[in-house]
């Protein structure tokens, strides 16, 4: 019985966010227009280049951007240590993709999901925007952004295969982060790094 308890606690957490998140997702030639469209950081290689799940997501906010779907790109990421810095180098890879640097924006304290969408609100005044990233981690992220005032839509990151092993571990972490997340917002409502607004747009 504990055991069909704690199954339970793990599993419908995810459930729920998948039924919520159904008709929120969109293909990028589908997408409605908002004027920013938010990138969540997903780990470098050792050269301190975007693994191909994080090239996945910037060249789909790129292709965003290029369709004028979307004014700004906010790139949220780790940062704690000078040797690792994740919205650097997502802005680099936008660079090398032919996106202005006018059109970037970086959040360097986007350590997890929550605080992508927190600060996102918080520091950069984004009321509406486009979450991009794989269909994987849509649900959660925005089960996490709606649920702190923050209207979303997901854009799946899809331009590359990935291996069905990879999938299958990326889709079990997601299980144990989302029951995290409900816990962030239901209970333990954390705040995270914070600092002077910087808003996207001033009109």
């Amino acid at each position: 019985m504990i055991g069909l308890v704690g199954l339970v606690g793990v599993t419908l957490p995810r459930a729920i966010t998948a039924i919520y998140s159904m008709n929120k997702i969109y293909h990028k030639e589908d997408a409605p227009s908002e004027r920013v469209a938010i990138v969540f950081g997903a780990g470098l290689r050792r050269d301190g280049t975007p693994t191909p799940i994080l090239r996945d997501r910037v060249e789909t906010a790129a292709d965003l951007y290029f369709s004028g779907k979307v004014e700004k790109i906010l790139m949220s990421g780790d940062n704690r240590f000078v040797e690792y810095n994740e919205p650097e180098s997502m802005r680099q890879y936008a660079l090398s993709l032919g996106v202005p640097d006018s059109a970037l924006v970086l959040d360097y304290a986007g350590r997890r999901t929550y605080d992508t969408c927190y600060r996102a609100k918080a520091i950069f005044g984004a009321e509406r925007a486009l979450l991009v990233t794989q269909k994987f981690h849509l649900p959660r992220a925005l089960f996490i952004c709606n649920a702190l005032g923050l209207k979303a839509s997901g854009v799946e990151a899809k331009n590359r295969q990935y291996w069905g092993g990879s999938l299958l571990i990326w889709n079990f972490r997601e299980q144990l982060a989302t029951v995290a997340a409900f816990l962030d917002v239901y209970v333990n409502t954390p705040v995270p790094v914070l600092g002077k607004p910087e808003p996207i747009f001033v009109d």
